[in-house]
């Protein structure tokens, strides 16, 4: 990070709190709202230990939940286990299908579980180390997503900063029209470049008029 950078990065942190506080409560808000008839379709990108997967399944949703790190996936499928609605994948969600490398957090040898959250398979992201990764299996979430007949209900996206190369490649599809409400989380202030892209994806989304994509999550 150069030191203009990190000099205005220290500057708008207080208001991108304030700012990322009030989206969050938002977004909570209109995810809280949504209603789910049994059998409606939820995906839930970067699943973690599942309280999102959980609380969609509870709902009445059936689930398909994603989680590549493989420090918690069996975290991820021992909560879910019970659960005939849930679907875990031990893949990571991208724009191609094949092998790709899933960076580790820096201290991840100090207690893989406290940072299994961090993983990203954008190498650049502050908290991991380049150096580290491991090989996983990931999918074409638009080919996921093309592959149901019907709509998806809910998609919720907590990549790690591949959110833009995510979002994008689902419009460059037209996938997103298939699904009722997107909630993504996005971490513009952790990989470098990624604040441009963002704003760059924030156009888009308005330019294409897509606006059941809420970028508050978190």
């Amino acid at each position: 990070m150069t030191p203009l950078r990190r000099l205005m990065v220290k500057f708008l942190k207080p208001f991108n709190a304030w700012h990322k506080r009030r989206l969050l409560r938002e977004a909570r808000e209109a995810y809280r709202a949504i209603a789910f008839e049994p059998g409606d379709l939820a995906i839930d990108c970067g699943a973690n230990v599942g309280d999102v997967t959980l609380d969609l399944a509870a709902r009445g949703a059936t689930v398909h939940a994603f989680e590549p790190n493989p420090d918690v996936f069996e975290v991820l499928a021992s909560r879910t286990r019970s659960q005939p609605a849930v679907h875990c994948y031990p893949q990571a969600v991208a724009n191609h299908a094949g092998t790709v490398s899933l960076y580790l957090h820096r201290e991840r040898a100090a207690d893989p579980l406290a940072h299994s959250g961090a993983p990203s398979l954008v190498a650049t992201k502050h908290n991991l180390d380049p150096g580290r990764s491991v090989e996983v299996t990931a999918i074409d979430l638009a080919d996921f997503i093309e592959a149901f007949p019907g709509r998806v209900r809910l998609l919720k996206i907590d990549v790690e900063g591949y959110e833009v190369v995510l979002l994008d490649h689902l419009i460059d599809r037209g996938v997103l029209r298939q699904v009722d409400h997107v909630f993504c989380e996005t971490h513009e202030f952790k990989v470098p470049g990624l604040l441009r892209e963002t704003r760059r994806l924030r156009r888009r989304l308005a330019e294409e008029q897509l606006t059941h994509v809420n970028l508050g999550w978190a």
